[in-house]
C-alpha cells in the first residue's frame, strides 16, 4: 500500500485551525465536477461579519432562509428547532425545494408541529420541514414534511427525489412519554408530504441511525449507526424487495445485513489510509426490529461483527459509497484514537478501503470530532461540517489535499467550551451549483451562500 501524508494550515481570519489528516484525497471526489472550483488556498480568509451570523470569504455573501421561532408560512406552527441532515431538490421552473431534519428529543423547546396525516407519534417532537424557494433564492413556502418522529438526525436523498430521514435513536414505547417505537427511517416527499405519510420503513432495521446512501444502479440502501457506546455502532446494506422501484417502494420490505471485515472488530485499528480489505462480508441481521436486544448487541455467530465508534455522514459517488467516522477514543473503548476516518466501499468489488485519517494530536483550534455531515462541492471537492467545541466551521477540502475554511458560526466565536448550539449540519448545494445551503443546528437557523464557487 502507499499513502501520501500531508499537514495543511487552514486559515480564518483573525483564528487559525490545524488539521492533520493522510490518504489518497482524489478518491474522495468521483464524480464531482473539476472545471472550476477554489484556488489552492480556498478563497481567502474569513471575513468577520458585521452582524454576527456568518463569517464568509470575500465575494461571498449569505441570506438567513429561516429561523427557529419564526411562524411557518403555512400557518401551522413556528419554525422547529436543532437543524441538522438537509437536502435540496430541483422543482419546476428553477426552483428549489430544501427538505431539513429537527433533531428534537422529546424536551425540546420548539417541536416541529403536528399535523393530521403527517404525524407518527403525537409525543415525537422531531421531523422535517420543506422550503420552497425561486430561481432567484427568495422563499415561497415553508411547511411541515413529516412530524411526530424523534431525534431526525441526517439521512440522504434517493434516486426518485424522496428525501430518507433517519431517527438517531432507539427508545421504546413508553420511554419519553412517546406512545411508539422509535429508530427508524422514514421516506419524505418534499413536493408532497402527503404521498409518503408518516411511515416507518421497520425492515430497513430499528437503531441509531444517521445517513444513508442509495446505490443508484442497484438500489441497495446503504445505512450508518451513530453509536458511541461499546459496543459501538455497525455499516447495514438494506437489499429492497422492490429496488429502485420510486416513491413508496422500500414499504415492500427487504433483508437487512451488517458489515464483517473478517479479523477486524473495531474500525478504529486501521490507521494506515490506502489500507483494502478485500471480500468483505454481510452477515444478516437476526432481528432488524431490535424487539429484545439491540442490533449491535445481537449474536452474529462465533466470527463476530465489525464495530466502529460514530458512524455519522455517508454518500454515495462514482460506483462507490462512502462513510465517515467522526471520532474514536480508547478511553471510551476504541481499539484506537482518531479525530475522524472516510470509507470507501466498492460493491463490485467486495472491497473496503480507508481513504483518509483525521488527527489526533495537531489540532489546533477544532476539538477532534470532525467531520461530520459533508458533501461534494460542484466546483470539485468536499464540503465538511465541523462538530466540537468552540467556533464552528464549515471546512473545504481541495483534491489537492488543501482544507480551508468556508465558513464559521460568528456567534461561536469566543463562546464557551462546547457550545451546543455552535455545529453546522446539513451541507447541500443547488441543483446548479450556483448556492450552497447550510444549517447552525441551534438557534436553529438555515442559510443559503453565494458566490464565485
Amino acid at each position: 500500500m502507499s499513502a501520501t501524508r500531508r499537514q495543511i494550515l487552514a486559515r480564518a481570519g483573525t483564528g487559525a485551525a490545524a488539521i492533520a489528516f493522510s490518504g489518497a484525497l482524489s478518491e474522495l471526489f468521483t464524480g464531482s465536477a473539476t472545471a472550476s472550483g477554489p484556488g489552492r488556498h480556498g478563497y481567502g480568509p474569513l471575513v468577520p461579519d458585521p452582524d454576527g451570523l456568518l463569517d464568509l470569504p470575500k465575494g461571498f455573501r449569505y441570506t438567513v432562509l429561516s429561523r427557529e421561532g419564526d411562524r411557518l408560512r403555512s400557518g401551522e406552527g413556528r419554525v422547529p428547532g436543532n437543524h441538522d441532515g438537509m437536502a435540496a431538490f430541483a422543482g419546476r421552473h428553477g426552483r428549489v425545494r430544501l427538505v431539513r431534519n429537527h433533531e428534537n428529543r422529546a424536551t425540546a423547546a420548539v417541536p416541529v408541529p403536528a399535523v393530521p396525516g403527517l404525524t407518527y407519534d403525537p409525543a415525537g417532537k422531531g421531523g422535517c420541514t420543506t422550503l420552497e424557494l425561486d430561481s432567484r433564492g427568495t422563499v415561497l413556502g415553508e411547511r411541515v414534511a413529516i412530524a411526530g418522529t424523534a431525534v431526525n438526525c441526517a439521512g440522504g436523498p434517493t434516486p426518485w427525489g424522496t428525501w430518507l430521514t433517519c431517527e438517531e435513536t432507539e427508545e421504546r414505547a413508553g420511554t419519553s412519554g412517546y406512545t411508539k417505537d422509535h429508530g427508524f427511517v422514514f421516506e419524505v416527499d418534499g413536493a408532497d408530504p402527503r404521498r409518503t405519510g408518516a411511515v416507518p420503513l421497520t425492515a430497513m432495521g430499528r437503531f441509531a441511525h444517521e445517513a444513508v446512501a442509495v446505490d443508484p444502479t442497484s438500489g441497495v440502501v446503504y445505512e450508518t449507526e451513530d453509536a458511541f457506546d461499546r459496543p459501538f455502532g455497525l455499516f447495514y446494506r438494506f437489499l429492497p424487495e422492490k429496488p429502485l422501484g420510486g416513491t413508496g417502494s422500500l414499504r415492500a420490505g427487504g433483508a437487512l445485513e451488517a458489515l464483517r471485515v473478517p479479523g477486524v472488530p473495531d474500525l478504529s485499528a486501521v490507521q494506515e489510509p490506502g489500507s483494502t480489505f478485500d471480500r468483505v462480508e454481510w452477515v444478516p441481521v437476526p432481528d432488524p426490529q431490535a424487539v429484545r436486544t439491540p442490533i449491535r448487541l445481537q449474536d452474529f455467530g462465533p466470527r463476530g461483527i465489525t464495530h466502529a465508534q460514530k458512524l455519522e455522514g455517508c454518500y454515495w459517488g462514482g460506483r462507490s459509497v462512502y462513510f465517515v467516522s467522526s471520532f474514536a477514543r480508547r478511553a471510551e473503548g476504541s481499539a484506537a484514537d482518531h479525530f475522524g476516518q472516510v470509507w470507501r466501499y466498492e460493491p463490485h468489488r467486495r472491497r473496503l478501503t480507508l481513504v483518509i485519517v483525521f488527527g489526533p494530536g495537531t489540532d489546533v483550534q477544532l476539538p477532534g470530532e470532525s467531520p461530520d455531515n459533508i458533501c461534494l462541492a460542484p466546483g470539485g471537492g468536499l464540503m465538511v461540517c465541523e462538530d466540537g467545541g468552540g467556533a464552528q466551521h464549515v471546512y473545504g477540502v481541495t483534491r489537492g489535499g488543501e482544507v480551508y475554511a468556508v465558513a464559521r458560526n460568528a456567534q461561536a466565536v469566543g463562546a464557551p467550551e462546547d457550545p451546543e448550539w455552535g455545529e453546522f449540519a446539513g451541507v447541500t448545494f443547488a441543483p446548479d451549483g450556483a448556492t450552497m445551503y447550510v444549517n447552525c443546528y441551534t438557534p436553529g437557523t438555515t442559510f443559503a451562500v453565494t458566490g464565485p464557487w
